[in-house]
């Protein structure tokens, strides 16, 4: 907060029964994982009320929860929810039209992953149709290029995870919308 932080992003999986805060399924399990409600009931106080949340979600089948989960704590609104799944954001989009979504895009082995061939081309097509609102590209993706043509679609940009001053510099000097980083100080 102190370096003016203006969205907080954080992974979401199911795990038991519960939704939790965990990038991977191993994470999940680990006895001290938060639970989304507790994130979410920490968020939703008056300390972070200019905050945004960027909620990037796991895999299929806790889209329905989430959305119940952000709704009661008033927090729908200020939520862009983000994942490397285009079906995760589909049935977002189905169950809440009125969601801001962003389809996530990483490296090399994430898209092959995904079987994203030519991502570029799908991205800013589901951009055009409004099938999301946002790209979250891993950082060495973005160029003045993609955000040009993302922006042509009435689109956000935001780069992920940028852990060095250089790369922060770059992409401010870019204009992208945001940069997600593990070290906020980076910013000061």
């Amino acid at each position: 907060m102190e370096v003016g932080v203006d969205m907080v992003e954080f992974d979401v999986r199911g795990c038991r029964g519960d939704l939790i805060l965990a990038h991977t399924a191993w994470h999940a399990r680990q006895l001290r994982s938060v639970r989304l409600r507790d994130a979410l009931s920490h968020l939703s106080s008056s300390r972070f009320a200019d905050v945004e949340l960027n909620v990037d979600v796991k895999h299929v089948g806790c889209e329905a929860a989430l959305l119940e989960a952000l709704s009661d704590f008033g927090l729908l609104g200020r939520t862009l929810v983000s994942s490397q799944v285009p079906q995760v954001l589909d049935r977002l989009r189905t169950l809440e039209p009125r969601v801001r979504l962003g389809i996530s895009v990483g490296g090399r082995v994430a898209r092959m992953s995904q079987r994203w061939r030519g991502w570029r081309d799908q991205v800013l097509a589901g951009l055009a149709v409004g099938r999301w609102d946002a790209l979250m590209a891993q950082y060495r993706l973005v160029d003045d290029r993609l955000l040009e043509a993302v922006e042509a679609r009435r689109g956000r940009l935001y780069a992920w995870t940028v852990n060095e001053r250089a790369a922060i510099h770059r992409l401010r000097w870019i204009g992208v919308h945001g940069i997600t980083t593990a070290d906020p100080r980076l910013f000061a």
